[in-house]
């Protein structure tokens, strides 16, 4: 089940929240959790057993570390839990992609390792990482272990971050879990967050998509129709993502959980580290703290040691995307550029260069996240050399044709639209009233509610006209 669904909107929806507020608070935990397992089981009647299994060994093996004396089988029952998660990504993301390499590289093994062809059960790579995070928690005495299985199994499966985050921390709701309040304002503001999420997915993120769409099919068609492309996917995957993040966040806080913000307008970045800290930021978080810290981060004694941090991040930043050489090399990329900013310390002398700089720099960092998009998009490296060959004019391919000439007339309002929308203009007019206050704020604000209410409406016409498309981060 999806949130940009009709089935999750006019039944699944307000069915939990109605019977959410009739249950006493003590029995909201364990419908939200029943809850949860239908709207995973909806769309994964099978794989709803491999998350019970993950809550069971996860929620088995922190108490374990909870209670253990001696430090060493502390360590032994974390080292347990970790190979336990990280095979179960193994077998269900990555071992059809590890058996093709192996026999395309060496024919002879395919009678000793026959292909596989294991489906990929949705989200699991959002909730496994939650489920890692719990136990890693416990073990460093960040967290207590919970003694109710219910609650964990409610905090990795609770369905608004369930399938495409953001990654959420025990830490960050076991306080929540226990004791959440619900009032008007609270439940509004969700509502409000909800519909500006679902708006930005069903009429930017998929109309867009159609643009992007075209032109990969074509490996870009033209010079103009492959930038286009790029661009429209770049805006495509930010109005995707972000708005399943504003719809999980604004869900949350209808059933009275806060989750933490996780975009913050990263096309406006200055630099490429600074775009890794605006985007998909409870990952960066994630890798940060549960792998580049461990690893000694930047408080290292040679610039040796901080490559080989930053690359073995990065590395697992593309693993984590996909089960594909293009990820793997996208997430290589953006290691390989970290790495520069970090060893010349651009993000830090960049403020006292001269403006002209400054802007070119930016631009800089917009084309590297641009020409990134491409592999990320490509359905292997050969057709993202390809697509790439006619962004720069080695393939033949004309500068302009007809079907640049029809996207840009049939959807140039749309991402146009995108690109101000993806740029804090509505932050910043908000702020700007704010300072105004008293009642022409109150007036714009209630109009701007309305305005989003009013494209909500829209949103639903055009499902009912079945014009909608999955999120992309449900593959991950």
């Amino acid at each position: 089940m999806i949130f940009s669904s009709l089935e999750f909107l006019l039944l699944f929806l307000p069915g939990t929240l109605i019977v959410n507020f009739l249950l006493p608070r003590k029995l909201r935990n364990y419908w939200l959790l029943l809850a949860s397992l239908f709207f995973y089981a909806w769309g994964e009647p099978y794989f709803v057993l491999i998350m019970i299994a993950s809550v069971c060994f996860n929620y088995l093996l922190a108490l374990g570390i909870d209670r253990a004396a001696r430090q060493r089988t502390r360590k032994l029952l974390l080292i347990l839990d970790i190979v336990l998660n990280l095979g179960i990504l193994l077998v269900f993301k990555y071992l059809n992609f590890l058996t093709s390499t192996l026999h395309e590289l060496i024919p002879g093994t395919v009678s000793l390792f026959p292909a596989t062809s294991i489906a990929l059960p949705i989200g699991i790579s959002f909730f496994t990482f939650q489920a890692l995070s719990y136990v890693v928690d416990v073990y460093r005495h960040n967290a207590k272990a919970e003694r109710n299985i219910g609650f964990v199994g409610l905090y990795i499966s609770l369905f608004p971050q369930l399938i495409a985050g953001p990654i959420v921390r025990y830490t960050t709701i076991m306080d929540q879990i226990r004791e959440r309040k619900i009032t008007p304002s609270s439940f509004s503001d969700g509502m409000l967050r909800f519909m500006t999420g679902f708006n930005k997915k069903v009429l930017l993120a998929n109309v867009l998509a159609q643009v992007a769409d075209s032109a990969f099919k074509s490996n870009g068609g033209s010079v103009c129709l492959a930038w286009l492309g790029a661009l429209c996917y770049a805006l495509q995957i930010y109005f995707d993502f972000s708005g399943y993040s504003d719809m999980a966040i604004g869900l949350g806080r209808m059933l009275g959980f806060r989750f933490l913000e996780n975009f913050d307008h990263p096309y406006i970045s200055r630099t490429v580290t600074e775009f890794w800290r605006r985007w998909h930021i409870s990952l960066g978080t994630w890798f940060r703290d549960y792998v580049y810290f461990p690893l000694g981060g930047s408080r290292v004694s040679s610039n040796f040691q901080l490559v080989r941090n930053l690359l073995v991040v990065w590395l697992l930043t593309g693993i984590w995307h996909g089960a594909n050489w293009t990820f793997i090399i996208w997430g290589l990329l953006y290691g390989v550029v970290i790495i520069v900013e970090k060893l010349t310390g651009i993000p830090k002398k960049l403020p006292s260069w001269p403006v002209i700089c400054r802007i070119l720099y930016r631009i800089v960092t917009l084309l590297i996240v641009l020409l990134g998009w491409v592999l990320f998009r490509a359905d292997n490296l050969a057709r993202a050399g390809a697509y790439l060959q006619t962004m720069f004019g080695l393939s033949g391919a004309p500068l302009a044709a007809d079907d640049f000439i029809f996207n840009v007339r049939e959807y140039a309002v749309y991402w146009c639209a995108g690109i101000l929308c993806s740029i804090p203009v509505l932050q910043w007019l908000k702020n700007r009233l704010h300072r105004i206050g008293g009642r022409t704020e109150r007036i714009i604000t209630e109009a701007a509610q309305l305005g989003q209410l009013a494209l909500f409406v829209i949103s639903i016409t055009m499902l009912v006209m079945n014009a909608h498309n999955p999120f992309i981060y449900f593959n991950f």
